[in-house]
């Protein structure tokens, strides 16, 4: 029986569904090893919108600088181009207001648990990272974001997910994500993520009437490496303030306990069957072309 791509995808996603239930418990927290997650705390009281982070960023990955720039008519989004994109907003009380956005780092990454083959990868530091070699391009880390950051380079034949991984492929010469080391208003910084939320706290006792109570990321979605604070609510600078505190993998560790143990091998046999079957996939289509 030949398996041609659609219904080979039909396969996968069912299959694909029940291996992230599977999945949930390794993605605990990476600091059960005793390493403190690193993360960036980015105050929006200090953002002007120059965009020098999103030049940083693209620099730092050898990508083309952004032709466009914050608008109040537009809102720009993340793009296989953009790692990070910086937005400009009129506020109710009519002063404005800027929001950088990016990958948000969770501490228990629903991507990393919908990833068949670990392409997506929570390190033990607190960056998530692409890794392109393990990548089958199922985009399960796609749809599995609850804060839509991973983008596909659809106009590419061998396309890439892109997301910011908070240049972690710097880390071993002890250097700061560029984002970081290059804002000019001290609106980012780096540091394990206990620190940033002592400092996020600090600020906002010494300053209540700059800051609105929150940190963005403190719960959101089990916690995430990427902590925000505001003058304003966050809702107001784009931000989804309908993320669920606790964890999405949390959610399936009651399901996984039903799952037989031959289903965990499920992931090694699904591709090998792929790989068994990606040449005489290419060969249908071509066919069918």
């Amino acid at each position: 029986m030949s398996l041609n791509r659609r219904t080979f995808f039909k396969f996968w996603g069912v299959a694909g569904a029940a291996l992230a239930f599977g999945k949930s418990l390794e993605a605990a927290p990476a600091s059960d090893d005793g390493v403190e997650l690193m993360g960036v705390l980015y105050d929006a009281s200090r953002c002007v919108g120059c965009q020098t982070c999103e030049f940083a960023c693209a620099d730092s990955h050898n990508m083309e600088f952004p032709e466009d720039g914050p608008s109040t008519d537009i809102k720009r989004s993340l793009d296989p181009t953009k790692r990070t994109v910086v937005n400009w907003y009129n506020l109710p009380d009519g002063s404005e207001g800027y929001s950088k956005k990016q990958c948000m780092h969770c501490n228990e990454p629903a991507c990393f648990t919908a990833c068949l083959t670990q392409a997506l990868y929570k390190t033990k530091e607190g960056p998530v990272v692409w890794r392109e070699d393990k990548c089958m391009g199922c985009r399960f880390c796609m749809i599995s974001c609850p804060f839509e950051i991973p983008k596909a380079e659809y106009d590419n034949n061998n396309p890439r997910i892109v997301k910011c991984n908070m240049c972690y492929h710097k880390w071993a010469d002890s250097e700061r994500p560029a984002c970081v080391n290059d804002c000019p208003y001290d609106a980012l910084m780096f540091g394990t993520r206990r620190e940033l939320l002592d400092e996020a706290r600090k600020r906002m006792l010494e300053n209540p009437d700059t800051y609105h109570p929150h940190i963005y990321g403190e719960k959101e979605a089990g916690g995430t490496s990427w902590l925000v604070i505001s003058p304003v609510p966050v809702e107001q600078i784009g931000f989804n303030n309908k993320i669920q505190l606790k964890s999405y993998p949390t959610l399936t560790k009651g399901f996984v306990s039903s799952i037989a143990p031959v289903d965990l091998l499920l992931p090694a046999f699904l591709l090998g069957l792929y790989e068994a079957t990606k040449v005489r996939t290419q060969n249908t289509e071509e066919e069918e072309l």
